[in-house]
């Protein structure tokens, strides 16, 4: 049983320095890491499976330290197991948002697809296309008349902080 059990320690050691090791791995390796892990994590499992038929063999006054090494191993791999889990999970969501990141920059609006809507539904309440292009003519004029109006507002404003210092 002890070499078994020093094989497994040893390899629960060898598994957390992986851990480290995916936190830098690069995007094309980090899957490799991961299904080296996991690999790691499963072979372990299964020499705990054995190490626990082996640890209820012992003598019975050795019995309750091997089983304590055996369960100490056992928790020490479930915490790898779910560190490996919770990075999967912040890799898939962050992969995620990258899809959805590159998704919403690629994609194109258009600003006459609105000005297309308003005037079908103003088509249909009967307004006509004479009105259509005076209500579209004030619209640019008034956007003039804004820009002006925040010119001079501006202007004014420089004015007075100029007179008053």
């Amino acid at each position: 049983m002890e070499p078994l059990y020093q094989q497994t320690h040893k390899q629960v050691h060898e598994t957390q320095s992986h851990m480290g090791r995916l936190e830098t791995a690069d995007r094309q390796s980090v899957h490799l890491v991961e299904n080296e892990i996991q690999a790691s994590i499963d072979q372990i499992f299964s020499h705990l499976e054995r190490l626990e038929i082996l640890s209820s063999k012992e003598p019975p006054n050795k019995r309750q330290s091997a089983k304590l090494r055996v369960d100490q191993l056992k928790y020490d791999v479930q915490h790898l197991q779910t560190a490996l889990r919770n990075f999967r999970h912040r890799r898939h969501a962050r992969e995620q948002q990258e899809r959805q990141r590159d998704e919403l920059l690629s994609r194109t609006f258009t600003t006459n697809g609105t000005q297309k809507k308003i005037l079908d539904i103003a088509n249909m309440l009967g307004l006509s296309n004479t009105v259509m292009r005076l209500i579209e003519k004030r619209a640019f004029q008034d956007k003039y008349f804004m820009i002006g109006g925040m010119l001079l507002t501006c202007a004014v404003m420089f004015l007075v902080v100029q007179y008053l210092t």
